[in-house]
């Protein structure tokens, strides 16, 4: 069968299957209406059961790849379902086919009652369609007790929920045990101890250890193999600079004031350094050609761990049998003899659009209510590691610990086969959290343990900010030119270097391609987000 075959086949089949899944929307809810039914004589507005006679909801989530449904089977929505007469039919779609599905969806106006998960409708599909989501702010005060109370407790959630016309269309979550940290410096510590070397406090000394690396044969098989920096892209290296968040905005936050990153001294110093670096084959000759695949590949190498640094989440989630090889460190100090880590403590624990009942629902106060039983101490760690019994133990003393997974299953994978994990309605209060019993050697509680080398050196990210309709038209044109031109020049200047040569130029450009727009568009949205109190 010939490529473009394939593909036709590939696409017939999706849009098939997209066909099937609005047809069972169709069935069940009709398309797009603004109207709500007349509320059932049989609902209560408080306590269980939440309606006397069965009513049936449709849920849609998205979950990645292959991951499937088994989350359904999590103990504590059975419960629920029995519990308050509300019958969920659940609809879960695969990321491999769902950005043609969900156009589909929206292009049809044909959706379900409600939506789940932060991953499936983004900021802009649902900014762009508001038509199809119902303003929840009268549900909450009126069906929501439990998100009611959070929101007062935290008012973060409702900063982060707050769309541009002051209303919230999506449901919020804290997630329990987040660290601040992001990713971490790791370095291959038994490399260290067989050369005699301390591990490295400051970019001098990280210098000096990869070329230790490279020249004196760490891992002992006589081959010139070992690679002592290696990632993709270079977005934590250049964290000692100051520059601690090359996110998807690439924007960050000094002295209370916006700052585009690809045009800081600190970022120019930093690349400068990485130069001199890659120059020296210290830094991975792939770094801007491998994807996730070949670099676990390295990390995971069969005959010899070959990676002697790199940043990540922990090392037990990525080197494979070498694992017991890595260590965490501190931040390095910088030229400024300051430390700093990437880290957001906020967004690694906030999220919106974690669920959103649609127009299409005709019982939006059922759905209200069903959502809001989520918003409980108990419901939410079910909800994020797995059920009560299954997951987790719930221990005499009142603190609830997590079970070890079967064997040969990692922990997050479990957590993930078992619940909707960091998706999501949920809320577990900071005061809850210390009855959380984490394992400190894997998982969660691992990384809860790692986050106390550096947490104290995060810096201010720049917010989940919400853009408007407006704001997300202009925003592609924009951010095609300026990210992909940000994005060649950081790698030719890594690699062949040249950079105080060209910065001017670099910078003019920038401008042509209307930076400044750009950064105004980020900074009113900052701006708006700073102002919900």
């Amino acid at each position: 069968m010939s490529k473009s075959t394939k593909a036709s086949v590939k696409k017939m089949a999706t849009m098939m299957l997209a066909a099937t899944l609005l047809f069972g929307l169709t069935a069940c809810g009709g398309a797009n209406d603004n109207t709500a039914a007349k509320t059932p004589g049989s609902f209560n507005k408080e306590g269980l059961p939440i309606v006397t006679e069965p009513v049936t909801l449709k849920v849609l989530t998205m979950r990645w790849g292959n991951m499937g449904d088994t989350f359904t089977n999590n103990q504590w929505l059975k419960d629920l379902e029995k519990n308050s007469n509300v019958k969920i039919e659940w609809q879960v779609v695969s990321s491999n086919d769902w950005a043609e599905q969900k156009s589909i969806m929206l292009a049809s106006g044909t959706l379900p009652d409600i939506i789940i998960g932060n991953q499936t409708f983004t900021d802009s599909d649902i900014v762009n369609n508001l038509s199809y989501f119902r303003p929840l702010d009268d549900y909450i005060a009126q069906y929501m007790p439990n998100l009611k109370a959070a929101m007062d407790e935290t008012p973060e959630l409702r900063k982060i929920s707050t769309y541009p016309d002051g209303k919230v269309y999506s449901l919020p979550t804290r997630l329990p045990a987040r660290p601040q940290s992001k990713n971490q410096p790791v370095i291959n510590k038994a490399w260290l101890d067989k050369l005699g070397l301390k591990v490295p406090d400051t970019i001098d000394d990280l210098h000096n250890v990869l070329k230790a690396f490279k020249e004196q044969d760490p891992n002992g098989n006589g081959k010139n193999d070992e690679i002592p920096f290696t990632e993709n892209g270079l977005g934590d290296f250049l964290t000692p600079f100051g520059i601690t968040d090359i996110n998807l905005n690439s924007m960050m936050v000094r002295d209370g004031k916006p700052l585009f990153i690809p045009v800081s001294e600190e970022y120019k110093e930093g690349l400068k350094w990485a130069h001199q670096l890659y120059s020296e084959g210290l830094i991975d000759k792939e770094l801007y050609t491998q994807d996730n695949s070949m670099t676990s590949a390295k990390q995971q190498n069969a005959d010899a761990a070959i990676v002697g640094f790199t940043y990540q989440w922990t090392p037990d989630a990525v080197f494979g049998k070498w694992k017991d090889q890595y260590i965490a460190i501190p931040p390095l100090t910088g030229p400024d003899g300051k430390k700093y880590q990437p880290g957001d403590p906020s967004g690694l624990s906030y999220n919106r659009n974690e669920m959103l009942i649609t127009t299409s629902c005709k019982n939006p106060e059922i759905a209200a209510r069903w959502a809001d039983q989520f918003y409980t101490n108990e419901a939410s760690i079910q909800n994020f590691w797995g059920a009560i019994g299954t997951v987790i133990q719930k221990n005499d003393d009142g603190t609830y610990t997590l079970m070890d997974p079967p064997a040969g299953t990692s922990a997050d994978a479990w957590y993930w086969e078992q619940s909707l994990r960091d998706f999501g309605p949920k809320y577990v209060s900071p005061s809850f959290e210390k009855d959380i019993v984490l394992n400190p050697e894997t998982g969660d509680g691992l990384k809860q343990e790692l986050d106390k080398l550096g947490n104290k050196f995060v810096t201010t990210p720049f917010p989940n900010v919400m853009y408007t309709a407006e704001e997300f038209k202009e925003l592609p044109t924009l951010t095609t030119d300026i990210d992909g031109y940000v994005a060649t020049m950081r790698a030719q200047w890594v690699t062949k270097g040249g950079i105080d040569d060209t910065w001017d130029v670099y910078i003019k450009k920038l401008n042509d391609m209307g930076l400044e727009q750009l950064i105004k568009i980020r900074t009113d949205a900052y701006e708006r987000y700073m102002s919900v109190k």
